[in-house]
């Protein structure tokens, strides 16, 4: 039964992170679809309501994937020097993941959020261009699947 449980947990988050990236490079294809005119490195363009709300959707479920792969990995904690050179290989993996997916969401919640802010304004905005925020937060949504499910095999096998 509790393999079975695994198993549900790891779909889930690969699915909810697979479904954020996608709806993050959906988003990027919105927001490219909307009325910009560019001079240089300067960029004005409309924003997009459907890439505002695809990525904060995809946002949205980033973080609360996030959540989830931290509340059933456990709270493993290597607080000194010595306790990481003493843990099991599978605990110095799960705890490597853990950081990894820690830096990942903070640079693919980061990507999303700077892309989504974008197309919130009522009106149009010009400045320096910011291409592919919202396509690189949803990439990073694929990686943090992988370390998310990397991270809850090794947390529950230590």
């Amino acid at each position: 039964m509790e393999r079975g449980v695994g198993i549900f947990l790891c779909l889930l988050l690969v699915t909810m992170d697979i479904s954020a990236g996608i709806l993050g490079i959906e988003a990027e294809i919105a927001q490219n679809k909307v009325k910009h005119l560019r001079l240089w490195i300067f960029e004005c363009k409309d924003p997009s309501h459907k890439a505002f709300m695809l990525g904060l959707a995809a946002a949205v479920l980033l973080a609360l994937a996030h959540v989830i792969v931290n509340l059933v990995g456990g709270f493993n904690c290597l607080c000194s020097q010595q306790e990481a050179d003493k843990a099991s290989p599978n605990r110095q993996l799960s705890m490597a993941c853990l950081i990894l997916t820690w830096v990942v969401l903070a640079v693919g919640l980061s990507m999303l959020v700077i892309g989504t802010s974008s197309n919130n304004k009522s009106n149009g905005s010009c400045g320096f261009t910011h291409h592919h925020f919202l396509s690189t937060g949803g990439i990073l949504c694929f990686v943090h699947a992988l370390f998310s499910v990397v991270y809850y095999v090794s947390a529950t096998a230590s």
